[in-house]
């Protein structure tokens, strides 16, 4: 049995283990990525990470999921937003081969996430889907015939950044904004405030947390609408941590979704919710390891 090294750089943990070829966790592990560090401090704790499994464990490869624009050919980070400090141009692959002689696979985290989707999560046997992970901020991919599609420079489905009215996307729908909105309305600090105990309250009847989230819900398919009125998939995967709630949510977003969609677009899309749910990075990154090097 073959083994690799898959690593999910987030922008809270880094998780990280094993994994065999057969894209089953072996073992796994996580610690802090402390980010306010840098990207310098992240590097470092790969590569630590590297060398105590090749003390112990022989491994063909290296699969990094990370935040961030990802170029996948250098194994560098393209562009990094300021929650992770001087992450822009730090490079996995160069060290990684240099220092342990093994290849090494870099991907965008949300690209990993829906490749892994695709091959055996929800996504399985579709030909066209969409996968949208809702967190601090919105992340896309769309895998087209078993490839993520890319665009020019490696930053297609930036999808949280599209405009709905004068707003984007990720500012109106995200679970970030939704526990701020709740917060508010509340009068009460975010810090007292997370998407379980909306969900909580919001199955009690709780009119501020019902409202925040049919708000929540109707942006995520406005977004949903618009890339598939230009996308045409099959498939509409919708995963992140408050992707969870999917009891709660499918009704309200796939009411939406009719509401928005023309019918002929509306009624060949299947919405489905995540599967891998927290090692959706580390199965797709190995995915991604296996495309690369194959």
């Amino acid at each position: 049995m073959k083994y690799y090294i898959s690593i999910d750089i987030g922008g809270t943990f880094i998780k990280y283990g094993l994994i065999d070829e057969n894209a089953i966790i072996k073992e796994k592990n996580e610690l802090e990525t402390e980010a306010y560090k840098g990207g310098e401090q992240i590097l470092e704790k790969v590569l630590k990470i590297i060398e105590n499994y090749t003390k112990s464990q022989q491994v063909e490869g290296v699969a990094i999921s990370t935040a961030g624009m990802v170029d996948r050919k250098n194994g560098s980070i393209r562009y990094a937003s300021n929650l992770i400090p001087n992450y822009t141009g730090i490079n996995f692959k160069k060290p990684i081969k240099e220092q342990f002689g093994l290849d090494c696979a870099v991907e965008n985290d949300v690209n990993c996430a829906g490749l892994g989707e695709y091959i055996s999560g929800a996504g399985k046997d579709s030909k066209i889907a969409l996968i949208l992970t809702i967190g601090t901020g919105i992340g896309g991919c769309a895998v087209i015939n078993g490839e993520v599609y890319q665009g020019v420079s490696g930053s297609a489905l930036e999808v949280g950044y599209m405009k709905i009215g004068n707003e984007d996307l990720q500012d109106l729908g995200s679970a970030k904004t939704l526990v701020e909105k709740v917060a508010k309305e509340k009068n009460e600090s975010v810090d007292d405030w997370n998407g379980k105990k909306i969900f909580y309250l919001a199955k009690k009847s709780d009119p501020i947390c019902t409202k925040a989230i049919d708000e929540m819900c109707e942006a995520i398919a406005i977004g949903i609408a618009n890339i598939s009125y230009v996308l045409n998939p099959d498939t509409v995967i919708l995963g992140g941590g408050i992707m969870s709630q999917e009891d709660y949510l499918y009704g309200i977003i796939d009411t939406k979704l009719r509401e928005y969609l023309k019918e002929p677009i509306y009624e060949q899309i299947s919405l489905k919710f995540a599967k891998n749910q927290n090692s959706a990075g580390m199965i797709g990154a190995f995915y991604n390891y296996k495309q690369e090097y194959n």
